[in-house]
């Protein structure tokens, strides 16, 4: 039997009187963002935070950001394609260009008698 001596289905600090001897839960506001695929999410607030509530929020259900206003939602953002370290040379340099830099480092080892 694993687990010793503890209670099942108690948690660490679960006491006698429960969530009461924690304290006062802070008053709370929901707040509704919508995603562009029509999700509704409702986030809870501390209503102190007020003023400070986040523009935007990630939908749960899609991944894509969500605001408060129901019939302008914020676009999905554009995802670049995954680049390879040969395309951000091929950015930077022509087949041109390769080609000399290729002739240019065989003719230095040629010179030193590495290759032939």
């Amino acid at each position: 039997m694993a687990g010793g001596n503890a209670i099942r289905g108690s948690r660490v600090g679960a006491g006698p009187m429960g969530e009461a001897e924690r304290g006062e839960v802070a008053a709370r506001v929901f707040v509704s963002y919508y995603c562009a695929n029509g999700h509704e999410t409702r986030p809870s607030f501390a209503q102190e935070a007020g003023l400070l509530l986040p523009e935007l929020w990630d939908c749960p259900r899609c991944g894509l950001p969500a605001g408060q206003d129901h019939e302008n939602p914020p676009t999905a953002p554009k995802v670049e394609p995954y680049k390879t370290h040969l395309a951000y040379v091929k950015e930077r340099r022509s087949d041109t260009d390769g080609a000399q830099i290729l002739d240019e480092a065989l003719e230095s080892l040629r010179g030193r008698g590495l290759i032939r």
